[in-house]
């Protein structure tokens, strides 16, 4: 790599150095940058596949990812779609194990490919990227612990749907903009994300919109009274 195109692809790293890697020195930077592959990938596209051996880690710069895992009767589940600025893959890619689950391009997305060997020997020269690292790790485990708690008990398919509304808005509402937000995903996604029925999910957000609790329009999505979908689920705390 050229020492130019060295330099501008170290100075985007410094971009998500504070999120990902804690301050690393302008060096490290470099060798980071120098080890890493930015590809684009169109909606459908396949990073990897539940059970494949690790290959490297993905940093998500834009677009959204989709992880998801099947039974052995082919049903698939949801987990999580990992937004800009986060990583996909780490978990297999430290410890050697194959892909938990499957990520899948959500939308039109770029990411930086790590190579597994190339990683691995950049955070043992850089151990505070490694304790980074780890506490990314610690992140991911309890956001997983969250989901499934509440999944697993929510005493009904209403109570996963406003709750999976609930979270979608806190993450992706803007402050300062339009009280609106884009919901890219299809019906059959939803469904499978909260475990249910595309029909069941058509059926909910049409009761949601006729008791004025949501508005769709397209793809924007406004949350118009969220103490009743607050209500739904029971006590959440507000944001």
């Amino acid at each position: 790599m050229a020492p130019s195109e060295l330099d501008r692809r170290s100075s985007a790293f410094h971009q998500l150095e504070e999120r990902l890697f804690g301050d690393l020195s302008p060096e490290a930077l470099k060798q980071l940058a120098s080890i890493s592959l930015p590809t684009r990938y169109s909606k459908g596209a396949v990073l990897f596949v539940e059970g494949e051996a690790p290959r490297g880690i993905f940093i998500v710069r834009s677009g959204r990812v989709k992880l998801s895992t099947s039974s052995p009767e082919g049903k698939k589940i949801i987990l999580r779609f990992v937004e800009p600025g986060r990583v996909v893959g780490l978990a297999g890619t430290i410890s050697g194990r194959p892909y938990a689950v499957t990520a899948e391009i959500a939308e039109r997305t770029e990411a930086e490919f790590i190579p597994r060997p190339a990683f691995l020997h950049f955070l043992r020269e850089h151990g505070e990227a490694a304790l980074r690292v780890a506490e990314l790790m610690g992140e991911v485990v309890h956001t997983t612990y969250d989901e499934v708690r509440s999944l697993g008990l929510s005493r009904s398919t209403e109570e996963k749907l406003a709750n999976f509304l609930l979270d979608w808005w806190d993450r992706h509402l803007k402050k300062r903009g339009p009280q609106r937000i884009k919901l890219t995903l299809t019906q059959e996604e939803i469904a499978e994300a909260i475990g249910a029925t595309r029909e069941t999910v058509t059926r909910l957000l049409a009761d949601f919109r006729r008791r004025k609790v949501i508005e769709i329009q397209g793809a924007n999505l406004t949350i118009v009274d969220r103490a009743a979908l607050e209500n739904t689920i029971g006590t959440r705390p507000r944001t």
